[in-house]
């Protein structure tokens, strides 16, 4: 059943935006795909998409260790190429950008001079399995998902929220499998977290002393993969790409599901974001290493970076 109404989604066909050019394409091994993409070659892997004030969209290349922008022009420059597997991209307030990378756990990139440094390595000396996405809430707290190599068999992935201002570290989930997109929902008193090895995005209320209570399934889906990352729009409904099922669903505050962003280029659509101030939407496909983009019915939420 996609939703009380009994019937099926409205399908939206996405269009290509832009796709990686050509001579920024790496088709050659890496440790990353070796171990996630079964060692097939990755030329590229995009995720992370976020945009500026100004509009530019930044990307992540999580194999080759970059971040990208595209501006206006669609024009695409490499800003940032450093050791590590760079996943999650959050826009901060100050303008910088804040990146959850695999390896190394929450950096701070400067957009314009590309540097990169670190912010969250470990928690107490321990390192993280692997952190994923990120977001910030209105106060400036850091909320992020430990994935590593998290599943069913081994359903320890972690939920964290960090305040940078007291350097306080909060565990508030350790017992997901395969923890991913992480979102607020439009009025930010509920947290959404991707789930991707149970197919499944979790919901739990959040409570006024800033501990989570009954966190339970909000929606269930199928597939090779699974829900990867989310975004969240005015009316309360949660846009949800899937890894392996060649686009997202848009799924009201019930459960339901009432809209497919159906993807022209590839089944592995890996995350999305909305324009600030607009319905359009951008989904990164990683397969074909593309850029997707589609009008919804309503705008997105105005995140921290916006605010």
């Amino acid at each position: 059943m996609w939703n009380l109404s009994f019937t099926p989604p409205v399908v939206i066909d996405a269009r290509v935006l832009t796709a990686m050019p050509a001579e920024f394409r790496r088709p050659e091994p890496t440790a990353w795909a070796t171990a996630n993409k079964l060692g097939q070659v990755a030329d590229s892997f995009l995720e992370g998409p976020v945009f500026d004030r100004a509009g530019n969209l930044y990307l992540t290349d999580i194999p080759h260790g970059r971040v990208f922008r595209i501006d206006a022009s669609l024009r695409w420059t490499l800003i940032a190429e450093y050791d590590g597997w760079p996943n999650g991209l959050a826009i901060h307030r100050d303008g910088s950008a804040w990146i959850t990378d695999y390896r190394r756990g929450i950096l701070r990139l400067d957009l314009a001079t590309g540097r990169v440094d670190p912010l969250l390595e470990h928690r107490n000396s321990e390192s993280f399995k692997g952190v994923n996405d990120l977001i910030f809430d209105s106060h400036g707290r850091c909320w992020f998902t430990d994935q590593g190599q998290t599943g069913l068999h081994d359903p320890t992935g972690r939920v964290y929220r960090w305040d940078p201002a007291t350097d306080r570290l909060d565990c508030l989930m350790a017992n997901l499998p395969s923890p991913n997109g992480i979102a607020f929902d439009a009025h930010g008193k509920s947290l959404y977290v991707a789930v991707t090895r149970a197919n499944a995005v979790w919901r739990g209320p959040l409570m006024k002393d800033g501990s989570l209570s009954k966190v339970g399934a909000f929606r269930t889906f199928f597939g090779t993969s699974g829900p990867d990352g989310l975004a969240v729009d005015v009316e309360n409904r949660l846009v949800v790409a899937h890894a392996s099922l060649g686009g997202a669903f848009v799924v009201d505050a019930r459960g339901g599901v009432t809209h497919f962003v159906r993807s022209p280029a590839g089944a592995a659509v890996t995350n999305v974001a909305y324009r600030p101030g607009s319905s359009q939407l951008v989904m990164t496909e990683s397969e074909s290493g593309s850029v997707l983009t589609a009008e919804l019915p309503s705008a997105g939420v105005t995140l921290f970076s916006h605010t």
